[in-house]
């Protein structure tokens, strides 16, 4: 019986860090937060985000190069948000532009909370597959380092676009929805007005 070679998947991660001062109206981000659909379309590129059902989602990033490679990951998304904190998470991942790759695995595992000084969010992201052949002769840790180097450009990419759009649409959102008041802080309001 002939002795089939193992040959142990590629695996590779990154992760990024995010601390966001919200100096106006910091109180109104766990409200925010719950514009599911708004946020969501704020924190990924719109053009390439379909609402499957409330809650989930599937987004095409943007088609990657890696080395004569071209792939085109098509991932479900599951979103929820409890206590001021979104929760994102990969469901599945199909890859385009790999051909026939029976084992590819991605995990995303991302949050964003609100805090007194604004916003914070974690996202990890990370990936195994086998090596297709096309890229047998390439040394396995030069394609790791690449792969990581690929989901870092991900993640900081979604991170500049939070610090931009993602503020950016919170002042809107502000803008377009006026506060609610409460009768408490109404009844406030009116005994300080009459001091």
């Amino acid at each position: 019986m002939p002795c089939r070679e193992m040959v142990m998947p590629l695996a590779f991660c990154a992760s990024q860090r995010l601390d966001l001062p919200v100096n106006r109206q910091s109180e109104r981000l766990p409200d925010y937060l719950q514009q599911e659909d708004r946020v969501i379309a704020s924190l990924l590129d719109p053009r390439q985000l379909t609402r499957l059902a409330p809650g989930t989602y599937r987004y095409t990033v943007t088609t990657l190069q890696v080395f004569q490679l071209q792939v085109k990951p098509v991932v479900s998304l599951e979103i929820e948000t409890v206590d001021g904190t979104m929760h994102m998470r990969a469901l599945d991942c199909e890859l385009e532009g790999l051909g026939i790759v029976d084992d590819f695995n991605l995990t995303l595992e991302a949050s964003l909370s609100c805090n007194s000084k604004g916003l914070s969010g974690d996202a990890r992201l990370a990936v195994q597959v086998s090596q297709p052949p096309l890229l047998r002769l390439i040394p396995r840790r030069v394609l790791e380092s690449t792969g990581e180097s690929i989901l870092g450009g991900i993640l900081l990419g979604i991170k500049t676009r939070v610090g931009q759009q993602l503020i950016a649409d919170f002042k809107r959102w502000c803008r377009e929805s006026p506060t609610l008041v409460s009768p408490q802080q109404a009844s406030e309001k009116t005994a300080a007005m009459q001091s």
